[in-house]
């Protein structure tokens, strides 16, 4: 055990003395020391209910023999920081999480951690800490959130509140229908109801083996989930004894697992950022043209919100992940899991109770995954789209570039009225490094589709987007505009064409003219110019390699 380092030899006698001061008995002392990493905060719905799954995770590893120490970890709530300075520090967030973890694990040796985790950036960040650690760790995701119900109408986050303000702009809806949504729409603990990035990296997170079968779907409030607590916080332990490490999992053919189970679901294109980034932590080589390649040949066979019908809960009510694992088993490498059992035997002893929610392959939603890389000399680098979410009449799309060098600029000019059919919208200055942090566009693609215009405008940019977003949106933009990439010299007046069969994102300006203008280009001063961001700005890599921190 790597916690004897602490706790064993005379020169630890002062250790010890400070360990006795934390109250464990000496007749613990012997057992393995468990880091409970915990994101449990008053302010994030999908989090508020953590401390009761950490009752449950407690009691599991006294069960199975060990001996736990919690430790807070950070986290943002996306909705709240959406559409303001806040949402800089959202995809920021990711880094410090990681190193947060990987800080309390190596400073007090503990021989494993469990992670308790639920939201957009957290449960990235503690998988990113448990790959670059690698002792034995275990993810618990807290839950997806029951759906809201108003006069007989289930309601979600993103489709209901987010495109209500394009609703209410255009006098679709009325100050009471507005402020009972608010008052509807939440009801309770947990993330967000659709297959945003939360609850899409939750399934990711199942599906790349590092939680217990059925812990992405079970819902936030029942008792399935306490049970999956107390299941992860025993095997831990076991987890331990057998030297099983992240990296035994997060192998090449499991992240390739997890990339096909997320093209099924039609999940957020913020994954790609994500799994790129855990990747890299596991020293496993994912190019940006594996999303695309795999995605050509998965089947989209999950109708989820915000583009579908279905909740959360209609996806658990179903089969879950390892009903989803069972339509994919032929595609997917067996590929071990922190239950001990492999991919193929989850998916053989999966059972399917609506085939609607989770289609066989032959009749999917989709003959293509959700997401798509494009390339063109808008992208040389590549940029993503959620084609899942696009209707079949924009897929292919040429318009007229509006420019603009912020998110606010933009939302600005959409909530007058003045974004045109036929209008490409274009939001630079907004990547990784330009943002910096790379903000979400939620708040400008929700009042597009709110106010109508999901089928005849498109949103072009450098920043990213939420899992909620629908319509034909392109972000991840690289080179990103502050990297003197081509979205940098696009002007007003300009004409863009997206086609997404043919992965292809093109500025219609000849070369020549491409390479005068960035001749000409200068970067403009640094949005902010103190504190982490202005770190985090200097050291971050591009979109297309996972905006990692550069070392």
């Amino acid at each position: 055990m790597r916690s004897k380092i602490i706790k064993e030899g005379l020169e630890r006698v002062p250790h010890r003395a400070l360990l006795y001061a934390t109250g464990i008995p000496k007749t613990e002392m012997g057992k393995p020391f468990i880091g409970v990493a915990t994101s449990f905060t008053d302010i994030i719905p999908g989090h508020i209910g953590m401390h009761d799954l950490e009752r449950f995770i407690e009691k599991g590893i006294h069960t199975g023999g060990g001996y736990p120490f919690f430790f807070g970890i950070p986290g943002i709530c996306d909705g709240i920081a959406m559409g303001h300075r806040g949402m800089h520090y959202s995809l920021p967030s990711r880094e410090l999480i990681a190193d947060s973890v990987e800080t309390i694990a190596e400073a007090h040796q503990f021989d494993g951690l469990v992670l308790l985790t639920n939201c957009d950036k957290i449960t990235p960040g503690m998988l990113m800490a448990a790959a670059r650690v690698n002792i034995p760790s275990i993810v618990v995701t807290a839950g997806p959130m029951l759906s809201g119900h108003l006069k007989g109408k289930r309601l979600s986050l993103v489709n209901d509140t987010f495109e209500a303000v394009g609703k209410y702009k255009k006098g679709l809806i009325t100050d009471e229908e507005l402020e009972a949504l608010e008052m509807c729409v939440c009801p309770g603990e947990g993330s967000c109801q659709g297959m945003y990035t939360a609850n899409t990296m939750a399934c990711v997170t199942e599906a790349l083996g590092m939680s217990l079968e059925g812990c992405a779907t079970a819902l936030a409030v029942s008792s399935k989930k306490k049970r999956i607590a107390f299941g992860s916080g025993r095997r831990i332990v076991e987890l331990i004894r057998k030297n099983i490490t992240p990296r035994k999992m997060m192998t090449k053919g499991a992240f390739e697992n997890a990339i096909m189970v997320d093209l099924a679901l039609g999940g957020s294109t913020n994954t790609v950022l994500h799994i790129l980034a855990i990747a890299h932590e596991a020293g496993v080589d994912l190019p940006l043209e594996l999303f695309d390649g795999l995605s050509r040949k998965t089947p989209h066979i999950c109708d989820m919100l915000p583009a579908g019908r279905h909740y959360l809960e209609d996806l658990d009510y179903a089969g879950g992940i390892p009903g989803v694992i069972k339509r994919l088993r032929d595609r997917l490498h067996d590929a071990i899991t922190v239950s001990g059992k492999g991919i193929h035997e989850i998916a053989d002893s999966a059972e399917i109770t609506d085939e609607d929610v989770i289609r066989p392959l032959g009749k999917a939603y989709h003959k293509e995954g959700g997401i798509a890389v494009l390339r063109g000399n808008l992208a040389p680098e590549g940029a993503v789209v959620k084609q899942s979410a696009v209707s079949k009449d924009m897929m292919k799309f040429e318009g007229v570039a509006r420019v603009f060098d912020s998110e606010e600029d933009a939302m600005k000019i959409i909530l007058e009225g003045k974004i045109n059919y036929g209008d490409v919208v274009v939001i630079r200055y907004e990547g990784p490094k330009g943002g910096p942090g790379m903000r979400e566009m939620l708040s400008p693609t929700s009042a597009i589709v709110g106010m109508g215009l999901s089928d005849s405008v498109a949103l072009v940019t450098d920043g990213r987007f939420s899992g909620g977003t629908r319509g034909p949106c392109i972000g991840h933009i690289s080179p990103e505009a502050m990297e003197g990439g081509p979205i940098a010299i696009v002007r007003n007046g300009d004409r863009i064409r997206v086609d997404i069969p043919s992965r292809r994102i093109d500025l219609i300006l000849s070369d020549k003219d491409i390479k005068e203008r960035l001749s000409n280009w200068r970067p403009p001063d640094p949005k902010i110019k103190k504190g982490y961001l202005s770190r985090y700005a200097k050291m971050v890599s591009s979109a297309g390699k996972g905006a990692i921190m550069l070392k």
